[in-house]
């Protein structure tokens, strides 16, 4: 598993890329007069932005829980993760605002003596883009940082935005027809957003503390089930994540006669297969006894048990 310096390592990499880009592509953006690729260089300066607010969240989350942060500070990524999201659809909506200023006015400041330029400047981005995006995302998931994943993803979004201003260069070298550079822009701020939704749902998921996807909750289910000989019943079973650590939270009901010396086995040995099934997880078990009223307390599998 990558290491918390190896986290933020890709971050600071991603900075230090981005920063050459966005001067790159305002420079040759203002040479060309190209909105599209104006566009592509204000976005890549939110890949900035978001890419030192992940530096800062990954290497704060490493930090181990505090007096102030008794559970950890997980949540720092996921507040990254939403910040993100949100200067992904600021830039989606600045993108779109420019395209459809130039579509309307039926004009292009686009010269297309230096379109050559353009495709280089743009292919460079969407290269450079590709090859950290691809790494970020796989340390992303590795580790489960969310904002590793977010700014993968804004990083991702840039790649599409070079991707399609160089294929909007290509079919105005190819036809002539200038208003082409907004309609690719255009475009590409549509597809952004979709993206930037997507990652506010799932950031806000973590902030407010929504439960794990039903297939983990499933999982922890099986784990508990597997036990069933061992205990009556399990109940109120509640899970939340916070960055990459998972709080898991459940009470467990023994027969009246369980001595609690096996009852706190049991429980370690329960806790020992949840974290070896999700690694960075937090158990909290709460032990009662059985209160039914059965005259069967006590048989290897009693009617609740059954049940």
């Amino acid at each position: 598993m990558p290491s918390p310096h190896e986290k933020t390592r890709i971050a600071g990499i991603a900075i230090a890329s981005n920063t050459f880009l966005v001067i790159l592509k305002l420079a040759i953006g203002l040479a060309t007069g190209s909105v599209a690729i104006l566009s592509d260089a204000v976005h890549s300066a939110t890949d900035i932005i978001a890419s030192s607010i992940a530096y800062f969240a990954v290497r704060t989350s490493a930090h181990p829980p505090d007096d102030q942060h008794t559970f950890g500070h997980g949540k720092f990524e996921s507040l990254s993760g939403l910040i993100e999201a949100v200067l992904i659809l600021l830039v989606a909506l600045f993108i779109i605002y420019e395209a459809a200023t130039a579509l309307i006015s039926g004009e292009s400041t686009l010269d297309p003596d230096l379109l050559g330029l353009g495709m280089i400047a743009v292919g460079v981005s969407a290269l450079s883009n590709t090859l950290i995006s691809h790494r970020m995302m796989k340390i992303a998931r590795r580790t489960e940082s969310i904002a590793l994943e977010s700014d993968a993803w804004h990083l991702r979004t840039d790649v599409y935005t070079s991707v399609g201003v160089f294929a909007g260069l290509i079919l105005i070298h190819l036809t002539g027809i200038l208003i082409i550079d907004a309609i690719i822009a255009l475009g590409v701020g549509l597809v952004i957003i979709r993206t930037g939704i997507n990652l506010v749902r799932r950031s806000l998921g973590d902030l407010l503390d929504t439960r794990l996807p039903e297939d983990e909750v499933g999982r922890i289910r099986e784990i508990l089930i597997a036990h069933c000989t061992e205990y009556v019943n399990f109940h109120g079973l509640r899970t939340r994540r916070s960055g990459p650590e998972r709080f898991i939270e459940f009470h467990v009901m023994f027969d009246q006669d369980v001595l609690l010396s096996t009852a706190h086995d049991l429980a370690d040995h329960l806790e020992a297969d949840l974290k070896l099934e999700f690694p960075r997880s937090y158990v909290t078990i709460h032990m009662e006894p059985c209160h039914e009223a059965c005259d069967e307390c006590g048989v290897l599998v009693c009617p609740a048990r059954r049940n």
